[in-house]
């Protein structure tokens, strides 16, 4: 099972109605990307911390291993609009590289550090939802939504499919592992050539092998999927209502200056 996954059936989040959870993280995300606001970014962002880690029960290190996944993504990005090549030197700072300065001016500095914290906001709204609703509830709310069966069903196969690439994937691993097929960085190489040709044809016969039996249960063009109904309770609506207002106030406040 992955990380993600596993820690999704442990939280303590896991049983609120996943249709309040959906909406809360979606309409945080469109607030915090609308929004010019820096405080409005460390709002989400440590609210979102909160309710993942003190109320979901995840644990705190394994969640800063999530974020350093996107930050350092993050952070080479934001190199590419804090850092100049000029002959000139701006106010920043300036690193002299013989005629040429590398050199970047405050404004893109702080341009760049709000970039960069919006967008990990962001982000930790995913990871809210992640981490405290499982694909099939996603999927339920997805589908209340009138979102085309197809998209639905396209995303449950491929769903299904992570699972078992990483199974078949960890097998060849590990029996090549076992013949010392990674001794060295040529028989690296030469593995994991053979792990991704193996591993594309058994996915197809996989792939075919779940298909039939698909058909052999009477499958019509639509899984269908047992899920829990559980009646979103009025507290929580009040406090996302009052808290989305409280970033919508923020955003239109940002609009204005």
């Amino acid at each position: 099972m992955i990380v993600i996954d596993r820690l999704c059936y442990q939280s303590k989040l896991r049983y609120i109605n996943a249709s309040a959870k959906f909406v809360y993280a979606v309409l945080t995300l469109i607030l915090c990307i609308a929004s010019r606001s820096a405080a409005a970014a460390a709002v989400v962002f440590f609210v979102n911390i909160y309710l993942t880690v003190a109320k979901g029960g995840i644990p705190f290190a394994r969640y800063v291993k999530f974020l350093l996944v996107p930050a350092v993504f993050l952070a080479a990005s934001t190199a590419a609009i804090v850092v100049n090549l000029s002959r000139t030197p701006l106010d920043a700072f300036a690193i002299p590289l013989g005629e040429w300065y590398l050199t970047g001016s405050v404004s893109s500095v702080l341009e760049g550090l709000r970039l960069c914290g919006k967008a990990l906001a962001a982000v930790t709204c995913l990871y809210f939802l992640s981490l405290s609703t499982v694909m099939t509830e996603i999927l339920g709310v997805l589908k209340k939504l009138r979102v085309p069966g197809l998209v639905i069903e396209l995303m449950m196969l491929i769903y299904r499919f992570i699972f078992l690439m990483m199974e078949t994937a960890s097998a060849i691993t590990t029996s090549q592992n076992s013949r010392l097929g990674n001794r060295d960085y040529r028989t690296r190489l030469r593995s994991f050539g053979g792990m991704a040709s193996a591993l594309l044809v058994r996915s197809l016969k996989r792939s075919g092998t779940l298909y039939d039996a698909m058909e052999a249960r009477c499958y019509d063009g639509e899984l269908k999927v047992l899920s829990e109904d559980r009646p979103a309770g009025k507290k929580e609506l009040l406090c996302i209502a009052g808290y989305e207002l409280l970033l919508l106030g923020m955003a239109i406040w940002s609009w204005m200056r």
